[in-house]
């Protein structure tokens, strides 16, 4: 079995905190239906916490010497919207004037430490410019994601017409805070292979719903279980900073697990569920029995099929060590990258500086075909081409040959034949789901689990979430779809973790991704899955640019009268996804412009693309039905 990363503490002091009665659930969180003496209620009457975690009256100026009120500004100005960095002397801060009211908070995302001030304000909360995190103006606290804290929230007071900020010093240099958790207080009840909440799967979605649980209150036992030797890390950059080691990209450091109860068992393989007896069953025998079960296993990368798929130096990148060891293997060597995808293409513009040569082999004509459309494509296989990776398109591997059984040459159908030190596979992956065949959980025909709104599958309190899941997506009418994408699986850990817990929260964020190469990014919001046009702003030879993605509606009819027949129908052209690469914000401003429901048709972004706009987003606002 996997390490445990916590252990069982005494409790020396409670607090009993009333919740209101009509937040009161029927449904109690114990194991195998059996109340524990400390009993955390769903949203119910009474929850326990450590006086450290949640003291009575929380003041974030314990020490006066921590500090610092300065005058930053006149109140008249900022407009109401605008938004202001301001230097208190030792740190910045985000001021923000909405509704004639001023607020202060960290100045930096947590995520990245992109700049907010660059980023999108609506109504009530900010939106980063780079990855689209938001935060809520009001309390600093992360409302989407990426990424985990939140940010610190400052005091603001007027007086004789100037704006004074009074923050901590610690807040103003960290530019980052971790909301108030609570931790487990029963684990005495439990025998090592029995817990409350049982999760399968350490990634983003795991981690947000252990999190969001102890944020919520929930003081009973968590176990997440993960394949991986490593506790949770920042996967994406896997592909983007190939170099890094573990300890570098984790997401929380091993105290953090041990302070909160978030215990982690690396190395455990899931191998089947027994729904009706509510226990997991590990490849290596071990069973656990729980009350509630989120599934985020993610996914599997696909492997070669072909002739010499087995020998040495040949790499689907799925964990740090793989990516280590490619940068070992490709300094000053050949590379071949199989699949133009955001992982072949990200790992092909990260090698180019260091291997001897690179090659992608894909089957499309242009990298990202399906995704950004042929003409943003074609710009960046440009990009590329300029930083000397050379494009083997419309074709595929037949055969890998090996010397003394590593890698020297791969065979393309075509008849090329490209010589190979190392080759890295990225041409997709499959839902990590097969270990749920037998038992009973609704699995689709791609091997996808079906979730509700709720991330809840067909059986009652079992959760699904990430890259594994399709679930119904707000902004394209609640069809069913799959978005591995980072964001989205920290958002699914949430909902699942709320609606474990009865809040009956229904998801309805905006996908937003981006991808990085040669210190480029390329940002994208929206799903554009079929889309059926591209109107495109700026200039793409320059990399300067913004793509609309534009699929046709239903078709709507009109009448002449109540009882009259249909005398003609159309249908509206709407946006469904931007893209875009040196243009901020327009991505985030976008995003919410679709997360509050707004459409943004076709002929708009036309009349934007004819006039030139170049930067001018005012044509949003207040745009859409």
């Amino acid at each position: 079995m996997g390490g445990c990363f916590s252990k069982p503490k005494p409790v020396e002091v409670k607090i009993e905190v009333v919740i209101p009665e009509k937040e009161r659930s029927k449904e109690e969180m114990s194991p195998n239906g059996k109340a524990s003496p400390l009993v955390y209620k769903v949203n119910g009457t009474a929850r326990h916490y450590h006086l450290e975690e949640h003291p009575i009256a929380s003041n974030p100026y314990h020490n006066p010497k921590d500090v610092v009120e300065a005058s930053v500004c006149h109140v008249k100005d900022l407009e109401n919207g605008q938004m202001r960095e301001v230097d208190l002397g030792c740190g910045k801060a985000l001021l923000i004037k909405e509704g004639g009211e001023f607020y202060a908070m960290g100045h930096k995302c947590p995520h990245y430490g992109a700049p907010l001030v660059k980023g999108v304000l609506s109504k009530g909360r900010v939106r980063c410019p780079w990855h689209g995190a938001c935060f809520n103006i009001g309390t600093g606290d992360i409302e989407d994601f990426p990424g985990l804290d939140s940010l610190p929230r400052f005091q603001v007071k007027i007086e004789k017409e100037k704006v004074y900020i009074r923050a901590s010093k610690q807040a103003l240099q960290t530019q980052r805070r971790t909301k108030m958790m609570a931790k487990c207080i029963s684990l005495s009840n439990y025998n090592l292979s029995s817990t409350n909440v049982l999760i399968i799967g350490a990634g983003a979605a795991g981690l947000v719903c252990a999190e969001t649980l102890r944020q919520e209150g929930f003081s009973d036992r968590i176990v997440m279980c993960t394949m991986d030797r490593h506790l949770p890390y920042d996967r994406p950059k896997l592909s983007k900073s190939m170099d890094s080691h573990p300890e570098q990209i984790a997401l929380r450091p091993k105290e953090f697990f041990r302070t909160y109860d978030i215990e982690v068992l690396t190395e455990m393989q899931a191998a089947a569920v027994d729904i009706k007896n509510k226990t997991a069953v590990f490849k290596d025998g071990f069973k656990m029995e729980y009350n509630k079960l989120l599934i985020a296993t993610g996914n599997t990368p696909k492997a070669l099929s072909c002739k010499g798929k087995e020998v040495e130096n040949v790499f689907n990148i799925r964990t740090p060590e793989d990516a280590n060891r490619v940068v070992k293997l490709a300094t000053s060597k050949n590379v071949v990258i199989v699949g133009a995808s955001f992982l072949g293409m990200e790992v092909a513009a990260y090698l180019t500086e260091r291997a001897h040569s690179v090659s992608v082999v894909e089957l499309e004509e242009v990298p990202f075909k399906k995704f950004f459309g042929e003409r943003v494509g074609r710009a960046v296989m440009k990009m590329f081409e300029s930083h000397r990776v050379k494009f083997y398109m419309q074709t595929e591997v037949s055969e890998l040959r090996e010397q003394e059984s590593k890698l020297k040459e791969v065979v393309l159908k075509s008849g090329k034949v490209l010589r190979a030190d190392v080759c890295v596979v990225g041409i997709g992956a499959v839902p990590a789901t097969g270990f749920l065949k037998q038992s009973g959980i609704n699995i689709d025909s791609k091997g996808f689990i079906v979730v509700n709104k709720m991330m809840q599958t067909n059986i009652p309190g079992v959760f699904a979430a990430g890259d594994a899941v399709t679930f119904p997506l707000a902004l394209r009418n609640n069809k069913k779809v799959n978005v591995p994408h980072w964001q989205m699986a920290h958002m699914h850990g949430r909902i699942a973790a709320l609606n474990m817990l009865a809040h009956g929260t229904e998801i309805s964020t905006v996908p937003y991704l981006w991808t990085a190469m040669f210190g480029k990014s390329i940002r994208y919001a929206g799903h554009g899955e079929g889309f059926d046009d591209v109107v495109i702003q700026g200039d793409l030879d320059e990399l300067k640019f913004v793509a609309f993605y534009t699929k046709r509606g239903p078709r709507r009819w009109l009448w002449c009268g109540r009882t009259a027949p249909c005398t003609e129908s159309w249908r509206s052209d709407e946006v469904v996804a931007v893209a875009s690469m040196n243009y901020d914000p327009i991505v985030s401003k976008v995003a919410e412009v679709l997360a509050a429901g707004r459409a943004i048709r076709k002929r708009d972004v036309e009349l934007f693309v004819r006039h030139g706009k170049t930067g001018d987003m005012s044509w949003l606002t207040g745009k859409g039905s």
